[in-house]
């Protein structure tokens, strides 16, 4: 039997700028009772929270972790029996290199009411704030998104035979990233960049090649959170 008293959101921020939340994500933000939010949906959104909501932070950042997972999901439901409308905020896609997922099936074996909200990942975001197209029609025609983090550090790094590649979460393993791409027989030539803060203003973007963006993330100091693009759709790049 369904859990007759608060339904939850899992609503996806966007990459940075507040203003790409969806209508939708926006309107279940103003009405929610409870908001539990990331370090990585923009701050101001939660203006849009009505007076008297409970606001709380459960990110991570730069390896802090404010709550594990489970806590979270004990938190989701521990509020869904208390508040009518409980948001959890999270930056991107909630579905997209993120826990949603998890949340949401864990809600669903609680019998809690829940509702997944879709937001705009920045690994398609990203690139297209600084003018580069994912796929150019009748020329490159495939894409790939991945992570550029793994659990265990000896694990190999995925690099697919797409004519772009988008790595997330990938500036602290940027060397294994590297040989990976060469390793798949990708030319040193091969233009890249990474763009961090995607959408917000204290956007920037680093270009460079295979062969030397390892270097240029080390003497620009790139920090995350940060998105890699691999390709000839990188010659597009505004500054």
């Amino acid at each position: 039997m369904e859990n007759k008293k608060g339904k939850v959101y899992i609503v996806g921020a966007g990459p940075g700028d507040p203003e790409l939340i969806s209508v939708k994500g926006l309107k279940a933000l103003k009405k929610a009772d409870c908001v539990l939010y990331d370090f990585l949906s923009s701050p101001a959104l939660l203006k849009y929270v009505k007076t008297g909501a409970k606001k709380i932070c459960v990110g991570k950042a730069n390896g802090l972790h404010l709550k594990e997972q489970g806590d979270i999901n004990e938190l989701l439901y521990k509020y869904s029996q208390v508040y009518r409308y409980v948001v959890r905020l999270k930056g991107g896609d909630p579905f997209v290199f993120s826990r949603g997922f998890e949340e949401a099936r864990y809600l669903a074996e609680k019998r809690v009411k829940c509702e997944v909200i879709p937001g705009i990942t920045s690994a398609i975001a990203g690139p297209e704030s600084f003018g580069i197209p994912l796929t150019i029609k009748n020329k490159i025609q495939s894409f790939a998104v991945l992570t550029g983090r793994k659990e265990n550090p000896n694990a190999e790094i995925d690099a697919p035979d797409c004519r772009t590649l988008v790595y997330v979460m990938g500036v602290a393993n940027i060397k294994n990233i590297v040989k990976a791409l060469r390793k798949r027989g990708r030319p040193d030539k091969t233009p890249c960049a990474f763009i961090e803060r995607a959408t917000t203003r204290k956007a920037r973007i680093v270009t460079a090649t295979i062969k030397t963006i390892a270097r240029e993330v080390v003497r620009q100091k790139v920090k995350p959170p940060a998105i890699l693009i691999v390709g000839e759709v990188v010659k597009y790049a505004k500054k």
